[in-house]
């Protein structure tokens, strides 16, 4: 009886150490965030945090799991920190194709977000048409304040929102009054889309007007971004380089 009782021990011992050897099941890690990357765009998405410097970026991604961390000494030196990284911030990152431990470019989108704005000079309606003497003699018959009050700069501008939606502003609408002025101001670019792209911003317009009241197909501007700061954004785009400040509460 004794060694039954002694073998039942031995069995319930032996069966306790099995299942504590078993690993733990761990619940799948969910993702933090709805995101998902437009075909082909190879940037890593999600948000900083805590241990960032000059030469690391610790960054939780929007797919899930914990924090990586990134050597991004290399893209400190060649300027390609767009946004210094704050605990929280959205960012983008790219990745070294042949070391994903190293991050090549960083852009805060958090930091992108907001309203940027530029200044346009009206230009006289023909007059590259005109000899240099017809157009100084022009010029020259212009009461100083006409002139000025005709030379008036406008302030354009877009909006990059959450949810990847912008909206333009500033310029107005053509009139028959504007037809009249002997200036004119440049059109203006109507964004309703934007998204960051392999570190590139994307700007969508909003359907183009043709003659006849038909709507053409929106139109895209892509930008390589030179600089980002606080109060500064610097776009190259295909044919110009544009300079914004931003527009805030406080200098509305």
């Amino acid at each position: 009886m004794k060694k039954v009782f002694t073998l039942f021990i031995l069995l319930g011992t032996m069966l306790a150490a099995c299942h504590q050897k078993q690993p733990i099941k761990r619940e799948p890690t969910e993702p933090i965030h709805t995101h998902k990357n437009l075909p082909g765009d190879s940037t890593l998405y999600g948000l900083a945090c805590e241990g960032c410097t000059d030469s690391l970026l610790i960054l939780l991604p929007f797919s899930g799991g914990d924090p990586d961390t990134f050597d991004i000494i290399n893209a400190f030196q060649n300027r390609q920190i767009y946004g210094r990284p704050r605990i929280g911030d959205e960012l983008g990152v790219i990745l070294n194709p042949e070391d994903k431990a190293e991050a090549l470019m960083v852009v805060n989108i958090e930091r992108l977000r907001g309203k940027w704005c530029y200044q346009v000079m009206p230009h006289f309606r023909n007059l590259d048409q005109m000899p240099d003497r017809v157009q100084k003699r022009m010029l020259s018959r212009i009461p100083d304040s006409v002139r000025q009050s005709l030379m008036a700069p406008r302030e354009y501008g877009f909006q990059l929102k959450r949810g990847n939606t912008a909206q333009s502003f500033g310029g107005r609408r053509q009139t028959t009054t504007d037809n009249m002025s002997p200036v004119e101001y440049p059109a203006i670019r109507r964004y309703k889309e934007w998204r960051l792209y392999n570190g590139r911003l994307i700007l969508t317009t909003d359907s183009v007007r043709l003659p006849k009241g038909k709507k053409g197909a929106p139109e895209t501007d892509t930008a390589d971004i030179i600089q980002l700061r606080r109060d500064t954004l610097v776009l190259k785009f295909k044919d110009h380089e544009q300079s914004y400040y931003r527009k805030t509460e406080n200098n509305q």
